[in-house]
């Protein structure tokens, strides 16, 4: 490791990249930091945390000694993930942003700003590791298991991973908190951000309805009657609870409802209650696969994880029909057309694809 490399890493004003930052200093690194702004909007409403973030993010730079540099990449966010996150809603589909903006915002036009300024590389708070082997780079997993974030990384490449730096890779959550607590940053308390980050607390439905026009039509159970009128089939995802609005005299059980399917050719949402036998399947397709070494030679015996947080299960990946599919050794609750599957062999991220369909065997 050359000790005088410049590093900027990307200050957020919350408690992981500010203990990121200190980290890299006490490596002894060249340290300098960036604000991005992704998102613009009159935020009457105090939803959105940026003007706030930033002074955080200065607060913490002037206390570590660090010079910070702001910029706005809102235009590229908009074009490269909001216009995406759009058009998958509008066809029924639940996309992932943050794993667009990963790929699309930070490590591209936040990296290509960052060497401009003379960066060797950039580092950020994100829970993962970078490894190398055989002059291969290797995605891996944090080592905290309940902040691990390389689900969100995965379609991060070899060039990606060589410019990077993820500093909390090694720590836990808890660790993390004590050293902001140590240094006495106004981070170390700060409550971790939740949610898409250009929704943040707000109501997910309402902020879409924004953007996207409501197109009523039929929810029903799975003998076809209808229960009620939903507002459009973009405004749920599969395996919702919350938001669907029915309460008693809907059926003799007392169990909750979730979104079962959603038949964009009807527009229908199909709801059942409880743990229903058709929120489950054992197998899905994919698109726009994404390995971060070389394709792996298939089928694969591996681990994959249809959801962040979630365990990793076991499953074989297999081509079929010029796609790839996945099939799970259990079968899996609310697999989501639209979002990613990211694939492991044991600690090691291989990459991931975005999830088309799913059935049984």
């Amino acid at each position: 490791m050359n000790k005088q490399e410049k590093i900027i890493v990307g200050l957020s004003g919350g408690v992981d990249s500010s203990v990121a930052t200190i980290m890299l200093l006490e490596q002894g690194y060249e340290v300098e930091a960036l604000f991005m702004k992704n998102w613009d909007e009159d935020d009457k409403d105090g939803y959105c945390t940026a003007e706030q973030d930033l002074s955080d993010a200065q607060k913490v730079a002037d206390k570590l000694g660090v010079k910070l540099h702001t910029k706005n990449f809102s235009a590229d966010y908009w074009d490269d993930v909001f216009e995406d996150f759009l058009q998958e809603h509008k066809k029924g589909r639940t996309p992932n942003p943050d794993v667009l903006c990963n790929q699309k915002i930070k490590f591209k036009v936040f990296l290509d700003y960052a060497l401009s300024l003379g960066a060797d590389k950039i580092a950020t708070g994100h829970y993962a590791r970078i490894t190398q082997k055989n002059n291969i780079y290797q995605l891996r997993t944090g080592l905290d298991d309940n902040k691990d974030q390389s689900y969100f990384l995965y379609l991060l490449g070899q060039y990606q991973l060589s410019k990077s730096l993820f500093p909390l890779g090694e720590i836990s959550k808890t660790r993390v908190r004590e050293i902001a607590t140590e240094h006495g940053l106004i981070t170390a308390d700060k409550k971790d951000s939740t949610g898409i980050c250009f929704i943040g607390e707000r109501n997910f439905s309402e902020f879409l309805q924004t953007y996207l026009p409501n197109q009523p039509g039929n929810m029903v159970d799975e003998h076809g009657q209808i229960i009620k009128q939903h507002q459009g089939l973009a405004f749920y995802t599969i395996g919702q609870r919350k938001g669907l609005e029915i309460g008693g005299g809907f059926s003799d059980s007392p169990e909750p409802w979730f979104v079962a399917d959603k038949r964009v050719d009807t527009n229908e949402l199909l709801v059942v209650q409880g743990d229903h036998p058709l929120l489950y399947n054992n197998k899905l397709s994919t698109s726009k696969n994404h390995w971060i070494d070389k394709k792996p030679n298939l089928p694969l015996i591996c681990q994959a994880k249809i959801r962040y947080r979630q365990a990793s299960q076991d499953c074989k990946i297999i081509h079929k029909n010029n796609q790839i599919e996945v099939i799970f050794d259990q079968p899996q609750r609310a697999i989501t057309p639209g979002q990613s599957i990211v694939f492991y062999q044991d600690d090691i991220c291989l990459g991931g694809a975005i999830i088309e369909q799913r059935n049984n065997e």
